[in-house]
């Protein structure tokens, strides 16, 4: 008799098992996905989007397929924004800081030196703060569902070295097209020139802007270094990438649908910030002839909370290249506050460089040789 109703038991289970199953296959779809980003397949930003449509493909049983469309094709940032607004496309991964005009809460992330590492950045933005900041995109129009990585944006310019404020001066520096930056670039005194980043290279090859900002992997990708002649590493902003979804084609989606694309971009999130920091980390061990004249500010003196999460890793670096280097007094980090930096940290803009730091080239300098004195004098 046990061993009866044991076996009812099994069966019952079993067939309620299949059955919710079955409701989760009928709840999924089959859907095509247009997903749009900005730079080219090969760069940090295509592997994840690759990451992220076959995390889909596979939590959807084969039902949902992502068709990714990258350098642009859709258009800029702000142009695929409006189409995901409208519902004339799906999904796409772009900067927070093209946002800022739809949702002005988004100029948060713009904050000059908000976060000292990545590993600060990671939590606030994956914390009630940058969720908060998220779902205020949702009254007008649009999901966000994670963050990804974009990096600490640095500078190139074809004209000279930038190691102090004064060498900004009169350089046409290409920024986005955001008020934030606009104002803080020219308050620097470089002549700031908002340009969507499609038309970048175009304009620096054609020497309408003289230099841009933007973090080493999107710098390497987009092979700047092709019509870029100096590199100055400021780190002067943490700027976030944001996947989003068309709002009007998301509420057509059933509750099994929105999550296997939330799940899938939270996969695509962990594999697209360490594929971002391990390519970061190479960007400077280019052989010379590769990339740009490297010229450092010394983010020690004017900025000393302006760090990378592997600074620790980059100073080994520069010691095993260089000797030894005193390491700052101020690597123990604090939590990041951001209210606090967000209101305190807005004048900080003004320091965003300081006195240059040894290039980071592999030329080696030949030992001294000292010769012994003539014995007799020359005539």
């Amino acid at each position: 008799m046990k061993m009866l109703r044991r076996t009812v038991l099994a069966t019952l289970s079993a067939a309620t098992l299949a059955a919710s199953m079955g409701a989760i296959a009928q709840d999924i779809k089959p859907r095509l996905i247009r997903f749009g980003y900005g730079l080219n397949e090969q760069s940090n930003q295509g592997r994840a989007v690759k990451v992220f449509a076959d995390e889909v493909e596979k939590l959807s049983g084969g039902k949902m397929k992502i068709r990714a469309v990258g350098a642009a094709a859709l258009g800029p940032d702000t142009q695929m924004q409006q189409a995901l607004i409208g519902g004339a496309q799906e999904m796409m991964v772009g900067s927070t800081a093209t946002l800022v005009g739809i949702t002005k809460e988004m100029a948060l992330w713009d904050t000059p030196f908000l976060f000292n590492s990545a590993k600060e950045a990671d939590a606030v933005l994956d914390g009630p703060i940058g969720q908060k900041v998220m779902d205020k995109l949702q009254e007008k129009g649009l999901v966000g569902l994670v963050y990804w990585e974009n990096g600490f944006r640095n500078m190139t310019n074809s004209q000279r070295p930038v190691a102090k404020m004064e060498d900004l001066n009169g350089i046409k520096l290409r920024v986005m097209q955001n008020p934030v930056y606009l104002d803080a670039f020219k308050t620097l005194g470089a002549n700031a020139i908002p340009l969507p980043f499609s038309e970048l290279f175009s304009a620096l090859e054609t020497k309408t802007v003289d230099g841009q900002e933007n973090p080493y992997n999107t710098i390497l990708s987009s092979k700047f270094y092709e019509v870029q002649k100096y590199l100055s590493v400021t780190n002067h902003v943490y700027s976030p990438w944001i996947v989003l979804v068309s709002k009007k084609w998301w509420d057509q989606l059933s509750k099994a649908e929105q999550k296997v694309l939330l799940d899938a971009a939270k996969v695509s999130r962990e594999f697209e910030r360490k594929d971002t920091r391990a390519e970061a980390g190479q960007c400077l061990d280019r052989p010379e002839g590769q990339g740009h004249a490297d010229q450092r500010a010394d983010p020690g003196r004017d900025r000393p909370h302006a760090r990378q999460a592997d600074q620790g890793q980059r100073l080994d670096r520069r010691q095993r290249r260089h000797g030894p280097l005193e390491r700052d007094q101020d690597l123990a980090r604090q939590d990041a506050q951001v209210s606090r930096h967000a209101a305190g940290r807005a004048g900080a803009v003004s320091s965003v460089t300081g006195p240059p730091v040894p290039s980071f080239t592999r030329r080696r300098r030949r030992p001294a040789v000292r010769r012994a004195p003539p014995k007799h004098p020359q005539p």
